[in-house]
């Protein structure tokens, strides 16, 4: 990767780690890379806030932690970090899952996007094509595949892969917009954001407007997900009220004039 560690950082959101954080990969590609890792630890009641001293320590000045005293969920954990980030001088920012279920060397490829300046997210996609390396449980696939077509709808766009925790942006009014409230669905907050954005991008004069899914060529189930199964079977009512909600942000934006 080219860019600089000033001006590219990725949020790693962190509740109850301590077991399954990689820290010896986290550490090893910041030493290779020009990156700026921010973990923010949601309010862990086990061992992840010294897990995370014991990972910046070593990682040379390529990370950093925030911290959230108390457990907000994994939305605001990604929102306070994306806002610590841009507010510390990232020009493109973004966030992973800390069991790096994308692995880390999926960035440099995502990072490529935005050398095309009309380029505003870039978020990854797990498409099982030929010669990609995709491992999903079958369940969670197809129960995924159901939720995406919904997903897609509701934002009125053909997007394959919402639920992807691998997702970049570029700094500027757009996002310093998408994030400027919290978002109101814990679980899908990411619909909600890419949600925002669309609406933003569609009504910005000019600047960045493109927002494209990148297919990744390696990504896989890793134990210890906090998703459960009854969270698909809310995802019905919880896509109406993420529907609900941005229509409502559009009319906010709207007469704020922005």
């Amino acid at each position: 990767m080219t860019r600089s560690p000033s001006t590219f950082a990725l949020v790693v959101p962190c509740f109850n780690e301590a077991a399954r954080l990689p820290v010896d990969r986290f550490v090893a590609f910041a030493g290779a890379n020009d990156i700026r890792f921010v973990f923010c630890n949601d309010g862990s009641t086990d061992a992840t806030d010294a897990v995370l001293d014991e990972l910046v320590a070593r990682a040379g000045g390529r990370a950093e932690k925030v911290t959230l005293e108390k457990n907000r969920g994994k939305a605001e954990a990604v929102r306070r970090g994306l806002l610590h980030a841009l507010e510390t001088g990232a020009d493109v920012v973004g966030y992973l899952d800390a069991d790096l279920a994308t692995p880390l060397e999926e960035l440099p490829s995502m990072l490529a996007h935005f050398d095309e300046p009309d380029v505003l997210a870039v978020t990854g996609a797990r498409i099982q094509l030929q010669g990609m390396r995709i491992e999903r449980r079958p369940l969670r696939h197809y129960a995924g595949r159901i939720f995406a077509t919904a997903a897609a709808f509701a934002l009125g766009t053909s997007y394959y892969d919402t639920q992807c925790g691998a997702k970049l942006f570029r700094r500027g009014p757009v996002l310093d917009a998408a994030l400027a409230e919290s978002f109101h669905s814990a679980w899908i907050f990411d619909v909600e954001l890419l949600g925002r954005l669309m609406i933003g991008a569609a009504r910005s004069a000019s600047g960045p407007r493109t927002i494209r899914e990148h297919p990744l060529t390696c990504w896989r189930d890793v134990g210890g997900s906090k998703v459960r199964p009854s969270t698909f079977v809310r995802a019905p009512l919880e896509l109406l009220r993420v529907s609900a909600e941005l229509r409502r942000w559009q009319a906010r934006r709207s007469r704020q004039g922005s």
